[in-house]
């Protein structure tokens, strides 16, 4: 659709924050230029913005939420645009302005007796990982899309990770904030104190607000001392609860050196094979020969991938405690067989095995994407329900499940039958399939979003499923913080 003609006070403010700051169509930029902020990464949204804003500065931002408020338009604030569920995409009207922190990009400060590091929030997550790193640490954040994610992002989505059953969630890995509030105010609440007792944790109010509340512009996070040695295996096992009984087992032996935990099913691994042949091929270790398979090997029902975490350098495998617990693990029936990563190259590779399930997927097409969390135990009895409950409703899907049994939360898809339309099968079910999905994670008492927060995909079922009391305490705190409802609107709730 035509955008709308620009206003004169966008104008007054192009001219303050200079060419970089604010990007105006028809002026500055094209559609063509506008179209990776205005479009999210599964090609779901579309939207369009008044006006990009790219603040070099918290100066900068205050600025431009200053003038929004002033003008009552509203602000959706945008980290790396990785987000799954809509969040960060301004809607079709053509009058919100996008807020752009990619300039806002430098570390702060480290401080390696206090375990500590504060960046700004369009830090990239890699960016941070590598800070910690040349100071011979730690920051144990770590998603598929950390080279593009940001960390104000990170935090405003709550991001969860492949370590969080050793490290947890982002929230745990954040000591302070600098935001700035939807009136223009800045809070610096950037404290890299371990304990602050002093009335109510705001901080914990803008983590997971998904930029409804106000606007992360930097953050003071934990780090950790650097392991001098990772072993990472991948395990073949016949059942979900042999999954769940090794993790169990595991855990018991190995305590806080057990840093990964990650499960996959058939399906995905089949898809990886499908697509991304040359990443799969890690995993044929594990397979049985089969002479009708594409790959002639065929994919175990359940693979497990195992990551530990040493303090010392581990000189030879006999010091390696996975060996000995695998094979143990293997005598006992809990796996099938296993491979150890044997160096760096392995290590990585069985990593991009897991990591390249969201790639393959969208290669097979569009698909219902559900990110629920049950506690681990109940896991096994979830996964055999739900699948029962979609095949009766949709004979012949595609369900592709994986993610972090460490601490329950799986990635449940569900795809069209062979032969069938991906889109059209989403378009016209996927009200059906949420419905089958979230009743059950319901019945478990778990969550409809374990990670990647509820933007605008899942706010109506956030609305039905919330219990009342939750909904009106969240919509008190909106209007205690936002009175205007001007940041990032027709998102949560």
């Amino acid at each position: 659709m035509p955008r709308s003609p620009l206003p004169s006070w966008l104008i007054e403010l192009a001219q303050q924050l200079g060419p970089k700051g604010l990007l105006l169509p028809g002026v500055n930029a094209t559609d063509a230029d506008l179209l990776p902020f205005e479009q999210d990464w599964r090609g779901r949204y579309r939207g369009q913005a008044l006006a990009v804003a790219c603040p070099a500065s918290v100066d900068e931002v205050q600025q431009v939420v200053r003038a929004c408020v002033s003008h009552k338009v509203s602000i959706v604030p945008q980290g790396g645009n990785t987000g799954l569920v809509g969040g960060g995409i301004p809607d079709g009207s053509g009058q919100q302005v996008l807020i752009k922190l990619h300039r806002l990009n430098r570390v702060l400060a480290v401080d390696v007796a206090n375990l500590s590091i504060t960046v700004q929030a369009g830090c990239t997550l890699a960016q941070v990982q590598e800070a910690a790193h040349a100071h011979g640490l730690l920051f144990p954040l770590s998603l598929a899309a950390e080279g593009s994610c940001t960390i104000g992002g990170n935090l405003a989505t709550n991001a969860g990770g492949t370590q969080v059953l050793r490290y947890g969630t982002a929230r745990e890995l954040c000591l302070g904030l600098e935001v700035v509030t939807a009136s223009g105010e800045l809070w610096s609440g950037l404290s890299a104190l371990r304990k602050n007792n002093t009335g109510y944790d705001l901080r914990d109010l803008f983590i997971g607000s998904e930029g409804t509340l106000g606007i992360i512009t930097a953050a003071s996070l934990k780090l950790f001392p650097r392991p001098a040695a990772h072993t990472t295996a991948l395990a073949a096992c016949d059942s979900l609860q042999s999954c769940v009984d090794l993790l169990q087992w595991v855990r018991q032996q190995l305590d806080a050196q057990l840093t990964g935990f990650e499960v996959m099913a058939q399906a995905p691994l089949q898809l990886v094979m499908r697509h991304l042949p040359d990443i799969a091929r890690i995993a044929q270790g594990l397979n049985a020969p089969d002479a009708g398979s594409a790959t002639g090997h065929a994919v175990p029902p359940w693979t497990v991938l195992i990551e530990t975490s040493h303090p010392r350098p581990l000189m030879t495998s006999e010091e390696d405690p996975v060996h000995a617990l695998l094979a143990e693990a293997m005598s006992q029936g809990l796996i099938r067989q296993a491979i150890v990563s044997q160096n760096q190259a392995q290590h990585r590779a069985m990593w991009a095995l897991r990591e390249a399930i969201p790639m393959a997927e969208k290669a097979e097409g569009l698909m219902v994407k559900h990110d629920i969390g049950v506690t681990t135990s109940q896991t096994p009895a979830f996964v055999q329900q739900a699948s029962l409950a979609l095949q009766a409703a949709f004979p012949g899907h595609q369900l592709v499940c994986f993610g972090h049994l460490g601490d329950g939360n799986l990635h449940f898809n569900v795809g069209a039958p062979a032969g069938q339309s991906a889109q059209a099968f989403v378009a016209e079910h996927e009200g059906a399939v949420n419905a089958v999905v979230y009743d059950l994670v319901t019945q478990f008492g778990g969550t409809i979003s374990a990670e990647h927060g509820i933007g605008q995909l899942k706010r109506e079922e956030l609305a039905q499923r919330q219990s009342p009391v939750a909904l009106g305490l969240m919509r008190a705190i909106k209007q205690a913080l936002d009175p205007q409802g001007l940041m990032n609107p027709g998102r949560v709730l």
